[in-house]
């Protein structure tokens, strides 16, 4: 927070009034007054980062997540410069931001992969993760999170609560991550900061709290500055840069409703901390017990620190970083990271063995670059260590920091900190892990694709090379899948959307060299089964020298949506060895590659209740066969069920179009379940099959005349009508 003096501070200078950058700037709220400048003030790959200042307990691994358009990447932009990475702003609209370094990404002026950065602040270390907010590249957002410790939630301040903001919100609680919400665009036309936090509490279920609230500008629009909360006082920036700061009284209009923020924020805190409570209820409150208190229910998720401003206009910014400092938890506050099995902790230290996961991998000009988090130990440029999926030991390549598509040299990566590892051929979710101690950390939950279009070289003497580009496409976005289309012969690209594959298909030309032609979307069907079945499958072959073997029984049924494969070895001792079983489950999983309809089999339960084995005869590829044609001849036993994905969709039309809205919906096979008057608007939230809303963008503009907006997420699969069976089959 701001100096008690009342003394203003200066910032590095933005590019609306370029200035020569000086060693002499100083960072906001006292940063610089202990005379330490950013870790690296010259350009990010200058110099070898060192690791002499680590202290765990002042690293923050934090992402930033929100609908898309919300200002996440403006903010990003305004952090690093705030942080002394870089020296001018570079701009969304204009194609400059720094972390959106590929060229759709400047082109479309949005986020398609996460961006990492490592900036200082207040003598704390920031490893920022940039995630995209369109729906299409859920996946990247999804694996951020999974080795991230804290997040901010950014809310525009118009739009509210939007539909990726829930699905983001849901993903940050499945990781139990203590949160900070900021809401931005406070300069924009209907913004209202306390309208925000109210309906983020209703979404979300729990409290959240202003450590801030905004100080309009003189005309009623705008931010002049935010009145503290904790320590009842204005902060008023002085110029346009958000550079020069003052303290002053709070003012009389805002004063009752400061009073009122500050006493239910104290209600709030004094639930989980007794120091607080007792000096509360004595009146002996001082700003760093109150701060203390606001801490230890964030990292508890009681409750929602929320601030506000307009990254844009520079306002808000420096205070929302004291708050990443102040209120979320550093590697250690997270404690020790479990193994998948549950069997073995590891303490967040460097003389614990080592356990890092790779979370994602990309491959450019350099080669592939492999993102690490460590959790436990230290990694080291040329160490043995084992992975966990190719079950033997490796050996590190160069480290190095992540600055965006920037790297720095890096001698070693220590407990809690993330960085790339050049070289090798890692994948996402491999665990590494000290040879000596091996361990697997909980991998990526695989998402299903939705969408899928053929996909050929543009050059038929490109197909040798777009196979090549394809495997490695495959390796850096889990959430793509690749299958031969079992009539035409034709190679289909599947992904969670149609900008998603118009992105990859940008990525096989421009990272892998090799220019591809995309057919018209289709919906990437799924298939299931209706009920249980019995089914016996035998091999055996002698032919007078080494034999085959292989028997099994299994029960094969529906499982819940989403489960993916259920696998239950019921056989007792001795009847197939342990060591086939294995092999077993792989090939059940190879024959749910393509049911009897032509897709893709989903959530099935199999139980293997029996079988038999040759001591000389049988081997694992004998028992991996006979599981994948047990899979394909049970399922046509079972019934299959053709499975369409479905999505949350919400949009918001003029009140006078809702009856032609409702209608389209309708004819749409679409579900309403939900309608909210909005002013002179109404937004209307449904449940809807993906397979209606292909062009549903100029479709509702024709019924709204330009004025629709709406926006999706995954939902489910869901069986399709019997009749409609026939003519989605040929349509796919």
């Amino acid at each position: 927070m701001p100096r008690p003096d009342g003394a203003r501070h200066r910032a590095p200078a933005c590019a609306s009034r370029p200035r020569a950058p000086t060693p002499a700037l100083r960072p906001f709220a006292g940063a610089g007054a202990e005379g330490r400048p950013p870790a690296s003030r010259g350009p990010p790959g200058e110099g070898r980062s060192s690791i002499m200042t680590y202290d765990i307990t002042r690293i923050r691994n934090f992402g930033i997540v929100a609908h898309v358009d919300a200002g996440k990447t403006t903010l990003s932009e305004r952090i690093l410069l705030y942080t002394g990475r870089i020296r001018r702003l570079g701009e969304v609209h204009e194609g400059q931001a720094t972390l959106d370094h590929r060229a759709a990404e400047k082109e479309k002026g949005i986020t398609i992969t996460a961006a990492t950065v490592r900036c200082r602040w207040k003598d704390h270390d920031l490893h920022l993760v940039d995630t995209p907010g369109h729906v299409d590249f859920t996946v990247e957002v999804a694996r951020s999170l999974r080795v991230l410790d804290g997040v901010v939630v950014v809310l525009d301040g118009v739009a509210g609560v939007e539909p990726q903001t829930e699905n983001v919100w849901a993903q940050a609680d499945r990781h139990a991550l203590p949160r900070l919400l900021f809401v931005n665009k406070l300069d924009r036309p209907g913004a209202r900061f306390e309208r925000a936090c109210r309906e983020a509490e209703a979404t979300f279920g729990v409290p959240v709290l202003p450590l801030a609230l905004p100080l309009p500008e003189a005309g009623g629009e705008g931010v002049a500055g935010l009145v503290d909360v904790v320590e009842e006082r204005a902060l008023v920036w002085r110029d346009a840069e958000g550079s020069e700061l003052a303290i002053e009284p709070v003012p009389g209009a805002l004063r009752e409703a400061t009073r009122a923020a500050r006493e239910r924020l104290a209600e709030a805190v004094a639930d989980v901390d007794e120091v607080f409570l007792e000096a509360w209820l004595e009146g002996d409150v001082s700003p760093d017990l109150f701060r203390r208190a606001i801490r230890r229910a964030t990292l508890l998720r009681r409750i929602v620190p929320a601030l506000g401003g307009s990254a844009y206009r520079n306002r808000g910014v420096q205070p929302l970083l004291d708050a990443v400092v102040a209120y979320l938890p550093s590697p250690e506050d997270r404690g020790a990271i479990v193994s998948l099995d549950g069997a073995t902790r590891r303490p967040p230290t460097d003389a614990a063995p080592l356990a890092a996961l790779a979370f994602k991998v990309v491959h450019d000009r350099y080669g592939a670059l492999t993102f690490v988090r460590v959790y436990a130990g230290v990694l080291r440029e040329g160490q043995r260590v084992w992975c966990s999926r190719e079950g033997r030991e490796l050996r590190v390549g160069r480290l190095v920091r992540l600055f965006a598509d920037r790297r720095e040299p890096l001698e070693a990566a220590r407990a809690g900190e993330i960085a790339g590892l050049v070289g090798g051929e890692l994948r996402t979710g491999d665990t590494l892990a000290d040879p000596a101690h091996p361990l697997t950390l909980e991998a990526l939950a695989e998402l299903e694709p939705a969408v899928e279009r053929a996909i050929r070289p543009a050059k038929a003497k490109d197909g040798d090379a777009l196979g090549k580009a394809l495997r490695r496409l495959l390796v850096e976005d889990p959430s793509l899948r690749v299958r031969e289309d079992a009539e035409t012969g034709e190679l289909l690209l599947a992904g969670m959307g149609e900008l998603h594959l118009e992105i990859a298909a940008r990525h096989l030309e421009e990272d892998h060299a090799v220019r591809v032609s995309l057919g018209r979307p289709k919906v990437a069907y799924r298939e299931t089964v209706q009920r249980s079945v019995e089914h016996e499958v035998k091999l055996k072959k002698q032919t007078g020298g080494p034999g085959q073997y292989a028997h099994v029984v299994v029960r094969l049924g529906p499982a819940a949506s989403g489960a993916g494969l259920l696998f239950e070895n019921r056989t007792t001792q001795g009847v197939i060895p342990k060591e086939l079983v294995p092999a077993i489950e792989k090939g059940l999983r190879e024959g749910m590659a393509s049911g009897p309809l032509g897709f893709p089999l989903v959530d099935l339960e199999v139980a293997l209740l029996g079988g038999s084995f040759h001591p000389n005869d049988s081997h694992d590829r004998d028992f991996q066969r006979v599981a994948a044609t047990a899979v394909a001849e049970a399922c046509r036993e079972a019934g299959p069920v053709l499975l369409e994905p479905w999505v949350d969709l919400e949009v918001s039309v003029p009140s006078d179009a809702l009856g032609d809205l409702l209608g389209d919906l309708a004819r749409r096979r679409a579900r309403v379940v939900g309608m909210e008057a909005e002013g002179e608007r109404t937004r209307v939230a449904a449940e809807a099959p993906l397979a209606e809303l292909f062009g549903y963008a100029g479709e509702l503009a024709g019924l709204s005349h330009g004025r629709g907006q709406h926006a999706h997420r995954p939902r489910a699969y869901e069986p399709v009508p019997e009749a409609l069976v026939a003519a989605a089959l040929r349509a796919a």
